[in-house]
């Protein structure tokens, strides 16, 4: 009885892992010659370990990451000047702690938004909050929210995100009022949190790309100052047609 009541209380208490554990250890004699001490850290260790990955499955679900990648599924061999040792210093988030940016420019199929999200799956299991938008998705966003009253809302929220990703940067042109919604956005984040950018266009074009001058100049600063850069260099065919199933002149085998 007393043992149940015990089970009923960490239910209770919510720590279904650790009631688990217990009643495991009652019904098995494994346990037995382990120390008082021992136990109750198993137990204490299960409850953790529950909890801790109940917090990043809850992270990547409310990041909404475009793939399933992770830092160590990362291709090396495709020749496309990846740093392996860049890679590992970057994975360690302490760019995210020092609330730097990271740039990843290359062409189209060479990986970028793979690598974007590995770099947003990696900080969700290191504890930070992560959300990932297309670039023109975002700027939807903040348009509907600048007409439904929600703007000021959508901006809070991204400006307490750890790490924002925005997949395929300027892929298109920007026009008004997206400017200045991309300002605000930035200047919330600026020196608070990182942003991760993926795009085709090299920096030097960027300030063309976004137009007016002062507020390309006010967006670019934001984006560029401590910021770290990979510069992706397909040499050979694209990822994308390297792992593609069907060949050209042919079908899926």
């Amino acid at each position: 009885m007393l043992n149940q009541a015990t089970v009923d209380k960490m239910q209770a208490m919510k720590m279904p892992a650790m009631a688990e554990a217990f009643h495991k250890q009652l019904e098995s004699g494994q346990w037995a010659d382990l120390s008082f001490e021992e136990r109750i850290g198993m137990l204490i260790d299960t409850e953790w370990t529950n909890r801790e990955q109940a917090k990043l499955s809850r992270r990547l679900k409310t990041a909404r990451l475009r793939y399933q990648a992770s830092i160590e599924d990362i291709d090396y061999k495709a020749p496309r000047g990846l740093d392996r040792q860049v890679i590992l210093s970057l994975s360690s988030c302490g760019w995210i702690r020092e609330h730097h940016n990271l740039i990843v420019t290359g062409t189209t199929g060479t990986g970028k938004s793979y690598l974007a999200c590995a770099f947003a799956e990696q900080a969700c299991r290191s504890g930070f909050s992560v959300a990932y938008f297309r670039s023109s998705r975002l700027l939807q966003e903040l348009n509907v929210a600048r007409g439904d009253g929600s703007y000021t809302r959508v901006l809070s929220r991204m400006a307490k995100v750890s790490l924002l990703v925005i997949d395929d940067w300027l892929i298109n042109p920007i026009k008004e009022p997206e400017r200045r919604d991309l300002l605000e956005v930035f200047e919330d984040r600026y020196e608070r949190g990182s942003t991760l950018l993926t795009t085709q266009l090299p920096i030097k074009s960027w300030h063309e790309a976004i137009g007016e001058p002062t507020l390309a100049d006010a967006i670019c600063d934001r984006l560029i100052h401590r910021a770290h850069r990979i510069d992706l260099i397909m040499k050979g065919p694209s990822m994308r047609e390297a792992k593609s199933p069907i060949k050209k002149g042919g079908k899926a085998g």
